[in-house]
């Protein structure tokens, strides 16, 4: 194991800031072509950055895709949602021991939520924003309802701890999201300074649901709605077609993510003002990215439903400045364990565990090309545990379906938790028991629990094949970017299948999972 540098290598910046925004979708943003809501300060990053444009999720959904990025190894193969292992170290570790100063400002709530607990830890500091989402922040409403400007607001179709910390929120700049990039902002002014070299991880959970926001930006683009706001979207296959929504609230929704989505640009500009005013750029890289995008109604979809992971939820954006480099675009494709890898090279660090992701700097410094495809990968693979898998060759994007019945199903961790949702107890996963044994994760020697899942065995309902919409599909995004015409089953599907499973034995994946996908 390798230490951090606190001298640079030749070519790589002091200073690395990471802004990630949680949700964030592609096809919404003006620096990807999208005119329908406004997103300035990100077109302010663009301008000085390669855009990449075939970046793909790994592990889904929010803190699996933080595990991909703080500890560079594709877990959904493996295991749910869940915490820093006992076999692997987050990237901060390293860099903290190697004399890095390395801060951490967040909102989002699962950071500190079992099943998330652990991430911030190896952090040299952090600054955690209360009462986004389900923070468990406030009890009771604000008595004075002085707060929370754009009231009123339909509750969800379940109790939130957000219905009370709204009521909190007194101006806009109580809000998490302006709260968290005022915190990042007076932190880069206030403290880093000091620093020899720094990492500076923003996590800032807009623009996720809910979709709340003061007036005006509430209000942005939908100006004719007429009662309470609706700030939750449902997470739902066919939602216009099955009742869940109608059309009307439907587009009040998708408003209501743009509303959100230009209020954390907005906040956003704070940072770069920053950056700006202590001339950042020449030894500063700034990586914009995000865990996941979120359906608006593409394909009847809505939120982060039992379904294929298609190119509105999987195929996400990502920018990096870097300095010396010029603005430009990058066709290599890329996914989210790489943005690890990209760390670990530009300070100097060997992560000990096995990891997945593959060095962008090449790329950054304009030594690889930048239009090949397969400059960096030949593919990338993304999914749910439990659910189906998705392979892409920057061209085909094949979304394979478990077998019917969705066993075999095993789980490998020593952390054993899955997504803390309090309302929601039939997410959490039952014990081990004593059908568990002992085994080894790939390139680890630290023994881990191996519990196996049989017909009858409850899991957490995205891996019931009783809430399952998923079949198998297949795509040529290169001609059909909207995912209208299926080619599985067709001359293309054995090519790719092969390519999936190639994938998975070159990860390594458990035998059960190309056993549950019928590629044994």
């Amino acid at each position: 194991m390798a230490g951090a540098s606190t001298t640079p290598a030749e070519g790589m910046p002091r200073h690395v800031v990471v802004v990630l925004l949680d949700s964030l979708n592609r096809h919404l943003l003006g620096a990807y072509g999208s005119e329908e809501f406004d997103t300035p300060n990100l077109d302010r990053v663009a301008a000085r950055a390669l855009r990449f444009d075939n970046h793909q999720t790994g592990s889904l959904p929010c803190m699996p895709a933080r595990h991909d990025i703080l500890c560079g190894a594709l877990d959904f193969l493996w295991r749910p949602w869940g915490s820093v292992e006992l076999w692997e170290d987050a990237v901060t570790y390293d860099l903290r021991r190697g004399g890095v100063t390395t801060m951490l400002v967040s909102d989002h709530p699962h950071l500190f939520e079992t099943g998330g607990e652990n991430y911030h830890t190896d952090f040299g500091g952090w600054s955690y924003v209360r009462g986004h989402e389900g923070d468990p922040w406030r009890t009771a409403p604000d008595p004075s309802w002085v707060g929370a400007p754009a009231l009123p607001a339909r509750e969800g179709w379940i109790h939130h701890a957000y219905d009370e910390n709204r009521t909190w929120f007194r101006s806009e700049d109580d809000f998490p999201g302006a709260r968290t990039m005022a915190e990042a902002t007076r932190w880069l002014a206030e403290e880093s300074g000091a620093a020899e070299r720094f990492l500076l991880f923003v996590d800032e959970f807009d623009p996720h649901e809910p979709f709340d926001v003061p007036e005006p930006w509430m209000s942005r683009y939908d100006p004719d709605w007429e009662g309470p706001k609706v700030i939750w979207p449902p997470y739902a296959v066919r939602a216009v077609a099955d009742g869940w929504i109608d059309e009307r609230t439907a587009r009040q929704i998708r408003a209501n993510y743009g509303a959100k989505l230009s209020f954390i640009d907005h906040q956003l500009g704070r940072l770069l003002d920053e950056l700006d005013r202590q001339d950042r750029w020449d030894d500063t890289a700034i990586i914009v990215c995000t865990d996941h995008g979120h359906y608006l109604g593409e394909h009847d979809l809505f939120g982060k439903p039992n379904a294929p992971v298609r190119s509105t939820l999987g195929h996400i954006p990502l920018m990096v400045a870097w300095p010396g480099r010029p603005a430009g675009t990058v066709d290599a494709l890329t996914t989210t364990v790489d943005l690890h890898a990209t760390l670990c090279d530009v300070f100097g660090v060997a992560p000990r565990h096995r990891t997945h992701g593959r060095s962008l700097v090449p790329l950054l410094l304009g030594a690889a090309d930048a239009a090949a495809v397969d400059a960096v990968r030949d593919w990338a693979v993304t999914g749910v545990w439990g659910r189906g898998v998705t392979v892409t060759d920057g061209r085909l994007r094949y979304l394979r379906a478990p077998e019917p019945g969705n066993r075999p199903l095993s789980m490998w961790s020593n952390r054993w938790s899955t997504m803390p949702v309090h309302a929601f107890p039939e997410l959490r996963l039952p014990r081990p028991d004593r059908r568990a044994t002992l085994e080894f994760m790939p390139g680890s020697d630290v023994p881990v629990i191996h519990q196996p899942f049989g017909p009858g065995d409850p899991v957490p309902f995205w891996a019931d094949p009783e809430h399952h919409s998923e079949r198998t599909l297949l795509y040529d995004v290169a001609e059909d970017p909207g995912e209208t015409r299926d080619l599985a089953g067709g001359p293309a599907e054995d090519g790719v299948a092969e390519l999936l499973r190639h994938a998975l034995v070159e990860l390594e994946a458990p035998a059960v999972q190309l056993e549950r996908l019928g590629l044994s």
